[in-house]
């Protein structure tokens, strides 16, 4: 990825930032601490925090980034409500609960912020993340950080370079006439002929202690460019369906390269199926398979992804209905006892996988380790909470109504979006 530009736009330092320098390197480790503010109640979009984008609680991008860059030697989620404190904590992150005088519609994020380095006094420099900002990368936090830690700044934010003609804003029944803000009308530039403007994009802002205590921006300051296909902000629920397009195209996904999934180990019931079973008149037990889910197991068989069916030992249904899964899918069906987690570790060490080479769709409390564990894994959209917070994808879709072809496409998508990265990787080795 091309590196994001950096310039300093203020050479101002005063004498409480020269000191806490100085302090620093005599050889004491500065305390770096990622803040993400997410209060509970939103106005625009209702716990919009931790609403679902891409299949991902919103938080949870920004969460995977702070927490896989490495950078922070503690990573944080200011809140409310006890929902969002649950996913911060599923995805990596220490919880402050934050007071009720800064929980207020009017609360403001100095407010909070300071808050929570008048409780957390070993914190030195604090970086801000936005919630919202779902196509922040490690990148990003590791050289904005050392504009922090090797430059000396103590003032460090996120822009985003726009080329928008702006004009003055007349109020309805205003008898004045508009005028232009940062063009000549006379002489309208060509876009390839104009920088454009830099304008804070919310992604992030960065602070030493000190500045905190004063204000946020300010001392020794810089800004920190970002390409606009990074620039991603969710305020309304507009912004929603264009946000999910551009965080699957230019998201962060994780440490491990999606590629190497080899297996995908799917429930039967309660993913393939939606759980219930059909008793005829005559006794027939009987269960529903999708033909949209049954396509995306062939999609995934097609480009090299094994899949198994699994199924408890206890499932008398499922057990009855083996041969016939297994002719339908193309699969082979498995069932499972009561320790899954064993078992399928058995079945791994048989093939010669890791957790990082395995997907797992699984729906209820008995497959939250594999969830967990596996390197990519989901539910359906019906699934119970203790599911849904374990898996890396929660689907749009219910069981047994396409959330297998839902999470084959996911899986397929980051297949290809990895490979287009090796790609242009070993153009660049070729080329440089």
């Amino acid at each position: 990825m091309a590196a994001a530009k950096k310039r300093t736009i203020s050479g101002i330092e005063d004498v409480r930032d020269r000191k806490a320098k100085v302090i620093k390197d005599s050889g004491e480790k500065r305390h770096i601490a990622a803040l993400i503010l997410a209060r509970g109640g939103s106005k625009g979009i209702p716990l919009k925090n931790i609403k679902v984008l891409a299949g991902v609680p919103l938080i949870g991008w920004v969460l995977r980034a702070a927490v896989d860059s490495k950078q922070f030697d503690s990573v944080w989620v200011s809140t409310d409500h006890d929902d969002i404190e649950k996913v911060a904590k599923a995805w990596g992150a220490q919880v402050h609960r934050r007071s009720p005088e800064v929980s207020k519609d009017s609360s403001s994020s100095l407010d909070t912020i300071q808050e929570f380095v008048r409780l957390n006094p070993e914190v030195d420099v604090i970086c801000h993340i936005q919630a919202t900002s779902p196509c922040l990368h490690p990148f990003h936090l590791k050289e904005a950080l050392e504009m922090i830690t090797k430059q000396g700044f103590t003032s460090v934010f996120s822009v985003v370079r726009e080329h928008h003609f702006r004009w003055q804003e007349v109020m309805k029944g205003g008898s004045v006439a508009t005028q232009p803000l940062n063009l000549d009308p006379s002489n309208r530039p060509r876009r390839q002929d104009w920088d454009g403007e830099l304008c804070e994009n919310g992604s992030f802002y960065i602070y030493t202690r000190a500045m905190i205590e004063r204000g946020l921006q300010g001392g020794k300051w810089a800004y920190y460019e970002m390409l606009p296909e990074y620039s991603v902000d969710i305020d309304v629920d507009i912004d929603w369906p264009v946000a999910e397009q551009r965080v699957l195209r230019f998201g962060y996904f994780g440490l491990d390269k999606p590629e190497v999934v080899r297996l995908l180990l799917c429930k039967v019931s309660g993913c393939l199926t939606d759980g219930r079973v059909l008793i005829s008149v005559s006794g027939e037990e009987m269960v529903s398979v999708n033909t949209r889910d049954t396509m995306g197991i062939r999609m995934l068989q097609r480009e090299g992804v094994e899949v198994i069916l699994i199924s408890s030992s206890e499932d008398p249904v499922t057990k009855a209905l083996a041969d016939k899964l297994s002719q339908r899918t193309g699969c082979e069906v498995r069932q499972l006892g009561k320790d899954i987690q064993g078992e399928v570790k058995a079945m791994m060490d048989d093939k010669d996988l890791d957790w990082k080479e395995v997907a797992y769709m699984g729906n209820d409390a008995p497959d939250v380790d594999c969830l967990n564990l596996a390197g990519l894994s989901a539910v359906p959209r019906d699934a119970p909470v203790v599911a849904i917070n374990a898996a890396k994808y929660s689907c749009h879709s219910a069981a047994g109504q396409g959330a297998v072809r839902e999470f084959s496409e996911h899986i397929l998508l980051l297949k290809k979006k990895a490979k287009s990265q090796m790609e242009q990787d070993r153009i660049h080795r070729n080329t440089f």
